[in-house]
């Protein structure tokens, strides 16, 4: 599917800063260093994948996430085991949207039609109870809306039983992709071959209530009509 171009940078504020981990020194053109690109990125999704090494092996975690305007919040259960023997290593954190497959007349110039944003710098376990609260809420509310003051909330022991990580948003970058094939002009044009864009598109479907719910109880409203287009 073929997505609206990033807005001229002249327009946007604030811009991130520029780290050796996200200067762009490929496809520069379709790299971006402005916050709101970032932050429209992560609101479109909820599942980011957490690069870690575990024991001098690299591991990448798939996990849901929530943020604020400071951090990225996301369960960290695995990836805490290597935080703890090692506090100040870095995690890369990656969210991708894939919005359609670009085919082309020539098998070289296909491609994907993206949105992605990348994270990086050393996450900090968050053990203060209010702010570990705090950081379920985000992630809950950033997940499904309306749900935290809906569902009971977590109690000391369970807040104790979960590893919540915060990592900041101030080392990031994205890229996107959009667009036809590049092979319109050129001797692959008058190829006999179909190229263009095949979009990729999902929605939620019809909520399935749990087996062993109680009769009488309806369905909330957040959840009826609940239809974020995420991706």
């Amino acid at each position: 599917m073929t997505t609206e171009q990033p807005e001229q940078p002249d327009q946007l504020s604030p811009r991130l800063p520029e780290t050796p981990r996200t200067r762009h020194t490929r496809l520069k053109a379709q790299g971006s260093l402005h916050r709101p690109h970032l932050d429209a990125i992560l609101d479109a999704g909820f599942i980011c994948h957490l690069g870690v090494l575990i024991d001098d092996h690299p591991v990448v975690i798939p996990t849901v996430y929530g943020r604020d305007e400071t951090n990225l919040y996301l369960h960290g259960s695995v990836a805490s085991r290597s935080l703890a023997a090692n506090p100040d290593a870095s995690v890369c954190v990656t969210v991708t949207h894939v919005d359609g497959l670009v085919l082309a007349r020539s098998v070289f110039e296909h491609g994907v039609n993206y949105r992605s944003a990348m994270i990086h710098g050393v996450p900090r376990k968050i053990t203060d109870p209010d702010e570990k609260l705090e950081g379920l809420r985000v992630l809950t509310e950033h997940v499904t809306p309306g749900q935290w003051d809906y569902a009971r909330r977590p109690d000391r022991r369970e807040l104790a039983a979960t590893t919540l990580l915060a990592l900041s948003l101030e080392e990031a970058s994205v890229k996107t992709s959009s667009g036809p094939p590049e092979d319109g002009e050129g001797p692959d044009a008058e190829l006999p071959v179909w190229a263009g864009n095949l979009p990729l598109t999902w929605s939620w479907g019809t909520p399935a209530a749990d087996p062993q719910l109680a009769p009488g109880i309806p369905l909330p409203p957040h959840i009826a009509g609940f239809n974020r287009p995420y991706a």
